[in-house]
């Protein structure tokens, strides 16, 4: 990951954050619904790795969201 785009990356995982804990769910549970890792839900959520498009609409599903409402990042 380039280091100019890490902001952008921990913005993603804050909305990862907000829809899971509106939803109720833990990291772990998350995890399971989405057949991650639970290391790997916590490394999106902290902005440390990029996801995949399989990921996001698998969160999406999850958390019951639309793409766009993940890449909506709030300033």
């Amino acid at each position: 990951m380039k280091a100019e785009y890490k902001p952008l990356y921990e913005k993603f995982g804050l909305n990862v954050v907000y829809y899971r804990k509106r939803k109720k769910l833990t990291q772990l549970q998350l995890a399971e619904l989405v057949d991650i890792d639970r290391s790997h839900i916590s490394a999106i959520e902290l902005g440390n790795v990029g996801v995949s498009f399989d990921v996001v609409f698998r969160l999406c599903e999850v958390v019951e969201v639309k793409p766009r409402d993940l890449f909506d990042f709030r300033d």
